[in-house]
């Protein structure tokens, strides 16, 4: 987006968006701030598989959002926190019906609800003529997770900070398998964790910039991969055929392969009790294109 808002005139009223997954293709803790959040460093990188938002406005000022999502009340769905953060700024009565078409899986690493967030703060500014600037989006979008802000931006990006201060990059567009084991990560858990590495040291920013993130790592990965054995199985499964690393903090893992063919062809290797799927990283979000 780089700046851009979407191209939606003054009388529409609906909108269809998506939001799309992100691989972290690294994480590294380097230490703990005394208010109790982590000082990380990580790459960003989008792929092309999303979750689908349909926004409709209607006459009274409400958020529906249907389907519910299991087990999730809607007041901590952060689809409705992303739309309650910008009621205040609305320029017009209506409010607005959200329709959610989930395919992310949730507690994966892969950010689906903070893109759905973020794909949300960008629809709804421009259908309720809220005139909130890129940054100022971003900066309501990072009250409700560290990773939103990098959706909103809508391009791949070095993050430091607690992941909102963001350096764009162009890591190599490669082909992806991603593992989704069946297990729901506790991200809470993770990061208090005591055995948890927090002292990774901080690396220099030119080599990630340049895509050569081959000898980074994630420092979740050992943790997750003993707390949650169906994770340890799909990376040790992945690692027969690439270098497989966890994202965020889990539960999905991935593979870089340098063309879709590869891709496929070590898939169709894995055991059928693996799931997952196959996926383009793009360094353009395609919310905004």
């Amino acid at each position: 987006m780089n700046g851009n808002y979407l191209n939606i005139n003054m009388t529409q009223t609906r909108i269809s968006l998506p939001a799309p997954a992100k691989l972290n293709l690294f994480l590294h803790i380097n230490g703990r701030r005394e208010d109790g959040y982590h000082e990380l460093q990580t790459l960003f990188q989008f792929i092309d598989r999303s979750d689908s938002l349909h926004f409709t406005t209607i006459p009274e000022d409400v958020i529906e959002i249907s389907p519910a999502i299991r087990g999730v009340n809607q007041h901590d769905n952060l689809i409705y926190k992303a739309a309650m953060l910008l009621r205040p700024y609305k320029k017009v009565t209506t409010g607005v019906a959200i329709n959610i078409e989930k395919i992310l899986p949730m507690g994966g690493g892969l950010g689906g609800g903070s893109s759905d967030a973020a794909t949300t703060l960008v629809a709804l500014n421009d259908l309720w003529h809220c005139q909130q600037s890129i940054k100022q989006l971003m900066k309501l979008g990072l009250t409700l997770g560290a990773d939103v802000p990098v959706f909103i931006k809508g391009h791949s990006a070095w993050a430091e900070g607690i992941g909102e201060i963001l350096t764009p990059a162009n890591p190599a567009e490669d082909w992806y398998i991603v593992l989704t084991p069946d297990c729901h990560v506790d991200t809470g858990e993770i990061f208090s964790h005591q055995r948890l590495t927090r002292d990774t040291p901080k690396m220099k920013i030119a080599p990630a910039l340049e895509g050569d993130v081959k000898n980074y790592h994630n420092d979740f990965e050992n943790i997750v991969s003993e707390l949650y054995p169906a994770v340890k199985f799909a990376i040790d499964e992945l690692n027969k055929h690439g270098r497989s690393r966890l994202t965020g903090t889990g539960a999905c893992v991935f593979a870089a392969f340098d063309s879709k063919e590869e891709a496929e062809s070590a898939f169709s290797k894995l055991p059928k009790s693996v799931k997952g799927f196959i996926s383009k990283g793009l360094n353009s979000s395609p919310l905004f294109c």
